[in-house]
């Protein structure tokens, strides 16, 4: 491997603010630690906690780089102590507690996993947060099984388009609500049964007449406020609500007898500042159950646009319109 420059170019937060604020300047570059490796990225996911952290609402947790970015893909360049899932010159996808919007970034290798085969950089870092995410939430929280409905919020989003498309291939029903005729229909392409335009629909009304009146058995929540207790009228008896945002409010008045009528469970995680174990247990399921689909080209992200590094305040931008279909993706 060639050395090592002393320096790289990182993405700033200058001060909390809109998005002119994140600034690229020059970091002395990070050391892997112990169990860790070294990654040259090629490419990084933009995410919402990104864009949160910006506005100085989301917080690094303690010990995490003050770099925004949750997930990367490139190349090993080095090893910390202890390491050796993976060789120099590796190419790895990996999910890390911050330092993405960089030219290189730490991460444990348990919480890496090797690039598909086919699989383009940028498409690979489109994956980690995103799947990591929709994985343990609507299969492991959420339980979700075949022949089950799956009601998922946001369906153009990120996390929308990839569990309408993990949800098929693991047998289930899917509707979604987006806030488009446009982003319905990509909704549809994807896989999704029935996309309710929540602009134009009761997504609860919409909910309950394209099941015959039973409602959805898990659904995915990243509104909060008052979806809260409309989640609970759409949903079936047994039903499981998982709560991973709040684009809405985090407060509701919510009639909570609808918990006991129809046995509801309303769960909820955050990814970011989870234990390494923890992460690299989903990462394990993942490479078990869904790269097999992803090699397979059953399963792939969507890409809206790429923008180079220093671009970042514009692919923020962008996120905070709405507009996209699917992710955005900074290219080292």
């Amino acid at each position: 491997m060639p050395a090592l420059p002393a320096h790289m170019t990182a993405i700033a937060i200058r001060a909390p603010g809109e998005p002119d604020v994140l600034v690229p300047e020059q970091r002395p570059l990070p050391q892997p630690g112990d169990g860790e490796v070294l990654v040259k990225v090629a490419a990084a996911g933009v995410n919402r906690p990104d864009v949160m952290q910006r506005q100085g609402l989301y917080p690094p947790p303690p010990g995490a780089s003050d770099i925004p970015g949750l997930e990367i893909a490139g190349n090993v360049v080095a090893l910390g102590g202890g390491a050796g899932r993976f060789a120099p010159g590796d190419a790895v996808t990996a999910l890390v507690a911050g330092g993405g919007y960089a030219e290189y970034c730490p991460v444990h290798e348990t919480n890496a996993l090797p690039v598909v085969a086919g699989l383009s950089m940028v498409e690979a870092a489109a994956i980690p947060e995103t799947f990591f995410t929709v994985w343990h939430n609507a299969f492991e929280r959420g339980a979700l099984k075949s022949g089950e409905t799956l009601l998922v919020h946001g369906g153009s989003s990120g996390i929308g388009t990839t569990a309408i498309q993990l949800a098929k291939c693991f047998g289930a029903r899917v509707i979604t609500t987006a806030g488009s005729a446009e982003k319905c229909a990509a909704c549809r392409d994807l896989g999704a049964d029935v996309a309710i335009d929540y602009r134009t629909e009761d997504f609860v009304a919409a909910t309950k007449a394209a099941t015959g009146g039973k409602g959805a058995d898990v659904i995915l929540d990243m509104v909060g406020g008052d979806y809260i207790a409309r989640n609970y009228e759409a949903a079936a008896v047994d039903g499981r609500i998982v709560q991973i945002a709040f684009q809405g409010s985090p407060r509701a008045d919510v009639d909570f007898r609808r918990i006991m009528l129809k046995r509801l469970t309303h769960t909820g995680s955050t990814l970011r500042a989870r234990a390494v174990a923890d992460k690299a247990a989903i990462a394990r399921a993942l490479e078990i159950k869904v790269w097999p689909l992803i090699a397979a080209g059953k399963v792939k992200p969507t890409i809206y646009r790429t923008f180079p590094l220093a671009e970042a305040s514009a692919a923020h931008a962008l996120m905070e319109t709405s507009t996209h279909i699917g992710k955005l993706v900074l290219e080292v």
